[in-house]
């Protein structure tokens, strides 16, 4: 799924844990409750993606675009967020712990 073009998806509830997403446009897509754990979204386009309650625990997300991202309790727990661009985004009750 490197570079694929999933803007507007709806992924809700999808099991996408250790995917290769790098690079992939998911602007305006709904991730609501997705498994996205330990995958590679670096360099992902997530402007204005639904992240809210997604599991993306141990991924990497560096250089990734989350403007404007909804991240409400999402799990970013141990995840790489080297040069993530998070202008407003909602990080309301997320989980940025590197301890469980």
């Amino acid at each position: 799924l490197s570079y694929a073009d999933l803007s507007y998806a709806d992924l809700k509830n999808a099991k996408l844990s250790y995917a290769n997403l790098n690079h992939a446009d998911l602007k305006d897509a709904n991730l609501s409750n997705a498994n996205l754990s330990s995958a590679d979204l670096s360099y992902a386009d997530l402007y204005y993606t639904n992240l809210s309650n997604a599991n993306l625990s141990s991924g990497n997300l560096s250089y990734a675009d989350l403007r404007n991202t909804n991240l409400f309790s999402v799990d970013l727990s141990y995840a790489n967020l080297s040069y993530v661009n998070l202008s407003h985004a909602n990080l309301s009750r997320a989980n940025l712990s590197k301890d469980e």
